[in-house]
This record gives C-alpha cells, sequence and structure tokens, in this order.
C-alpha cells in the first residue's frame, strides 16, 4: 500500500473556500495559537520554538476537545477532509475494507432466504478436435424411438418403456475423466508372434498377414472377389454427405434401381454397416484404394456425434454401438490421434448408458439389457481395449453378470432378456464369453460351440450367420472346417452379378432376421461381406495374445 494519505487534495485550498487548520499549520511556521480552556481569558503567550513544537497536536486532538476554541469554527466537512489527509493510509485502507464487509454481509443476509438448494450443473465437454473433421460436432439430432430397432432377433411391439430402477444413479451424460491412452489396461504387449504371424487383434488386415490367414483358416480367390465385388457395390452406394441410407431410393447413383430397401431411418447405423467391411479389409482413411469412402464416411459419423459422446438416432443404442466399432477399429489400425476423443468419447457413452443394476445395455440408455444391444457394446469395448482405449473394468465385469443372467444350460445357451436358447442370441453370447475371457476348455462353451455346429449355418438369418461365423473360426479346428465350408461357399454363389445390384445380397427366405425388413440390402451386403472377410478381419483369440487376454475386471 502506498505511503501517500488516499485521496489527497491536490491544492491546500479546501474548495468551499475555507482553509484547513492542517493547511494553516503548514502554510504558516508563525507561532501558532495556545488552546485556550473554557472559561479563561483569551490571552496569547509566545513560547519557545522548541517547546511549540513539543505541544502542536494532530488536528483530531483539537476537535476531540468540545471544549477547545480557535477563532474559526471547524465544521463536518473539514473534519472528514482533515482526516483523509492526517490518518494513516492503512487506516483509510481498514476503514474503507470494513464498510464494504458490512454491505456485502447485509446483501447476502438480504437475499440467503431465498436460494434453494445449490445445483451443480455439468458443463459441455469440449468439441472432439479431429484433424481433417471439421465442425465435428455441429448439429444434435433428436432420438426418434418410434422406428423399429435393427438386428433384434427378438424384438416385439411394446408401448412399455422400462428403465433401470436405479433412477438414483442416472446422472447427466457426460465424458468420463480417462486417460488419454488408457495403457493401464490396453494389451501389454502389441507385438506378438501368433504361429507364423505376429501383431494385434486387429494387424491380420493388412497385406502382410492377410493373405497367409486367408489360405490357413479357409478362405479362398472366389471369397476374396465376392469381397472385392461387395466393397464396389458399398461405394457406388455411399451418399454425397459421406454416409449411407438404408433406403436405397435416396442414393444419387442407384436412384432405386436396386431393389429391396430397407425402412430404418438410422443413418448412423447405415453408415457403420457400410463402414465396416472396408476397416475389414484393411482399407482406411489413411491408405488403401478406398480411403476417400473410408474418410468422408468417418467424417459424416463425426458430424453426427452429440456433445456427450451419443451417437444414438432412430436407430438407438444399435446405432450407436456400431459407429463406436467402426471409430475404434479406424483408430486402432491407424493410430491417428485425430480419431481418438471421438473413439474415446463413444466408448464413454457407452460407459454411462450400461444399465447400472443388470449391466445391460438397450434401446436406451439406462434400460435393463437385451443380447441383442449387449452384443454390440461388448464388440465396441473391446475393439477400443484393442486400440489401447480406456475400459473401465466395472463396466465389464457388470455385462458379465448380464450375460450370466441371460444364460442357460449352465452357459451353453443364452436367451434374449432373460435365459433361452435362441440361435442368433447364444451365438452372440458365446463370442462375448470368449471375448470376456472363456478358455477354450471351459465346458460351457464347448458344448455351445457344438450346438451351434450341430444346428450349422441359415440361408435367411445372417445376423446368427455373423456371430456364428466368429465362434466357429476362433475355435478352429474341424467344426469350423465344416462350418465354413457351406457358409463360405453359400454366400459366394448366392451374391447378385448383375446390374446396379451386383455384388450385394439379398435374403427373402430360409430363416427369420428381424434385419431384413428394416435394413433390406445393405444391412444383408454388410454382413455377407465380415462373414467373408472372418479369415483375416480379427485374429484367433485362442492364438493371440493381444486379443486373448482377458478385459480388465
Amino acid at each position: 500500500m502506498a505511503d501517500e494519505p488516499l485521496n489527497q487534495p491536490k491544492s491546500d485550498t479546501p474548495s468551499n473556500g475555507l482553509q484547513s487548520p492542517v493547511a494553516k499549520t503548514a502554510a504558516r511556521p508563525a507561532p501558532a495559537k495556545t488552546a485556550i480552556s473554557a472559561g479563561s481569558p483569551a490571552s496569547a503567550q509566545p513560547q519557545p520554538a522548541a517547546a511549540k513544537l513539543k505541544q502542536q497536536k494532530p488536528v483530531k486532538a483539537v476537535v476531540a476537545q468540545p471544549a477547545a476554541v480557535e477563532s474559526e469554527e471547524v465544521d463536518s466537512d473539514d473534519f472528514w477532509r482533515s482526516f483523509l489527509i492526517m490518518a494513516p493510509s492503512w487506516l483509510v485502507s481498514l476503514v474503507v475494507h470494513m464498510i464494504l464487509i458490512l454491505v456485502l454481509a447485509m446483501i447476502y443476509m438480504t437475499t440467503e432466504g431465498d436460494q434453494g438448494a445449490a445445483q451443480i450443473v455439468a458443463a459441455p465437454p469440449e468439441e472432439i478436435a479431429l484433424d481433417d473433421l471439421e465442425d465435428l460436432i455441429n448439429e444434435e439430432k433428436e432420438l426418434d424411438v418410434t422406428d423399429t430397432t435393427l438386428g433384434d432377433p427378438n424384438f416385439e411391439a411394446t408401448d412399455t418403456v422400462m428403465i433401470s430402477p436405479a433412477n438414483d444413479l442416472d446422472a447427466a451424460a457426460q465424458m468420463v475423466d480417462l486417460d488419454p491412452a488408457g495403457t493401464e489396461f490396453a494389451p501389454r504387449n502389441l507385438t506378438q508372434t501368433i504361429g507364423a504371424y505376429s501383431g494385434t487383434g486387429l494387424s491380420g488386415r493388412g497385406s502382410g498377414a492377410k493373405g497367409a490367414l486367408l489360405a490357413r483358416r479357409g478362405g479362398n480367390i472366389h471369397s476374396e472377389k465376392a469381397v472385392a465385388a461387395a466393397l464396389e457395390w458399398l461405394k457406388r452406394h455411399q451418399l454425397p454427405d459421406g454416409g449411407w441410407d438404408f433406403d436405397l431410393t435416396k442414393c444419387p447413383n442407384c436412384g432405386g434401381r436396386c431393389r429391396n430397401s430397407g425402412t430404418s431411418r438410422s443413418r448412423n447405423a447405415a453408415t457403420a454397416l457400410a463402414l465396416l467391411p472396408f476397416l475389414g479389409a484393411g482399407q482406411t482413411h489413411k491408405e488403401g484404394k478406398y480411403r476417400d469412402v473410408v474418410y468422408h464416411g468417418l467424417m459424416f459419423l463425426g458430424r453426427q456425434m452429440k456433445p456427450d459422446g451419443s451417437l444414438n438416432d432412430s436407430g438407438n443404442m444399435y446405432a450407436h454401438g456400431l459407429a463406436a466399432i467402426a471409430l475404434c477399429e479406424a483408430f486402432a489400425m491407424t493410430q491417428d490421434k485425430s480419431l481418438h476423443p471421438a473413439a474415446q468419447r463413444s466408448l464413454d457413452f457407452i460407459v454411462y448408458a450400461q444399465d447400472p443394476v443388470g449391466g445391460g445395455w438397450r434401446y436406451q440408455p439406462k434400460q435393463p439389457g437385451d443380447t441383442s444391444v449387449v452384443g454390440w457394446q461388448i464388440m465396441a469395448l473391446k475393439s477400443g481395449h484393442m486400440a489401447y482405449l480406456r475400459v473401465p473394468p466395472a463396466t465389464v465385469k457388470k455385462a458379465f453378470d448380464f450375460l450370466d443372467h441371460v444364460q442357460s444350460n449352465s452357459g451353453a445357451n443364452y436367451g434374449y432378456t432373460g435365459p433361452g436358447q435362441g440361435e442368433a442370441t447364444t451365438a452372440i453370447g458365446l463370442l462375448c464369453r470368449m471375448y470376456l475371457g472363456w478358455k477354450k476348455d471351459n465346458p460351457a462353451l464347448q458344448r455351445g460351440v457344438e450346438w451351434l455346429s450341430n444346428r450349422g449355418p441359415s440361408k435367411g438369418n445372417m445376423y446368427y450367420n455373423y456371430y456364428a461365423t466368429q465362434v466357429l473360426c476362433h475355435w478352429e479346428g474341424d467344426l469350423w472346417k465344416k462350418w465354413n465350408s457351406v457358409m463360405r461357399d453359400y454366400l459366394i454363389n448366392t451374391q447378385a452379378t448383375e446390374g446396379c445390384e451386383a455384388g450385394s445380397w439379398f435374403f427373402g427366405e430360409g430363416g427369420h432376421d428381424h434385419g431384413r425388413e428394416q435394413g433390406g440390402r445393405l444391412y444383408f451386403t454388410a454382413l455377407a461381406t465380415m462373414i467373408l472377410e472372418v479369415y483375416y478381419r480379427h485374429m484367433p483369440i485362442y492364438r493371440s495374445q493381444s486379443v486373448d487376454e482377458d478385459f480388465p475386471l
């Protein structure tokens, strides 16, 4: 604080024309008048200079004596002016601050009674900074719950929406504060030998291992030609905005020439399903023949992501799970840091949306789960785990608990929302068990694989075929060879070869697949293509350390 008095006047003459006592004392070093006691005759006694200095008092001493008189009367303005000039700066500051504190205290006391309970409002997370994906989050889409759900093997219309009873745990969706790379729970070693090959769970898609895995696991030149034709069909049906639509009439290159459009309005689900076969073939936004196709597809998904990480649209959590898989796989394959925020945030939303009681997922966040939706979320979490993204152990453990709830035959079969033996739900449950750490010598897993093998591939239910093919492929051995020879050749022989439909699939008979009406030709084409990519799309679970290593529990 300055040594000078606060608000010291620039002039010795007050504005009212009266000269202050201090000013008079400072201006005239001549002998000053002495204070006269009340009732005594006024007289001026000259004194020596030294004595006069000793007797000189501050203004406050003069005005403090009621009986003191001056030749001129000191009014109240002169008093405060004298106080501000003569008082120490620290004293002035103290008085001012005390006044301010009293004023603030009075304001607080008058408003305290009107204040309710404090409400904590979480600010939205920072926008996702994806390099080259401009304006990643620039609009929010309303969630349309009137549309039926893509890929639901046991969907039944209902007017009742069940929400988990743990409503007190339902907080606002917000990005979980996680480590950037999540190395604490990611695989500790991403380079390991797998037979004659090395790499991560997705490294079989690379040109180095792809050919060897294709031959070793049962693919051939005809299956690869079918994949190539399918990728061309998917490329032709990409919309100008970078996404895809189940309604093929909306594609300018098709205009409805392809039959069997889907009824689902979920653009995110359609786009993710179309992207996954490209990624499965080793095509990314960084390299490959279709890098521009993949780039624009990822950019479309980026624009649809909401601030909380949700990619829900009319496809509900199905759409989010599929889109999260696409983002996590793209990041895992390229290690493109610009994709990291979107990929991690998509996983964070899955963590948030999990039913806190049962551990599953369904159409809306926090609902009690069903096996169909759970399958896509677990696949997304596993893809993120292999990409070194952070996956909370509690989320994985709850998912394991959900599978325990819907299992039957001691874990060999699985139902939809409770114990059962559905073919699609059993295939989903067994594949999830594999990814969650069940070993090959698990008796329930052995019985379940044999159950699938005895049923064999379906001629129309591609949803079941998609999951069951992965289970048998990871199992390997004679059961896989038997399954593959039927499944592979059936898809090769049923692919469309003429007109705008060339390279696509649609199955109208031979199995009950709920995705038929909702996803149409695009849905069947994506699933059939990924089935034919199974040889290299994922490294064998029971040979690959990076995939075989359990989720963190």
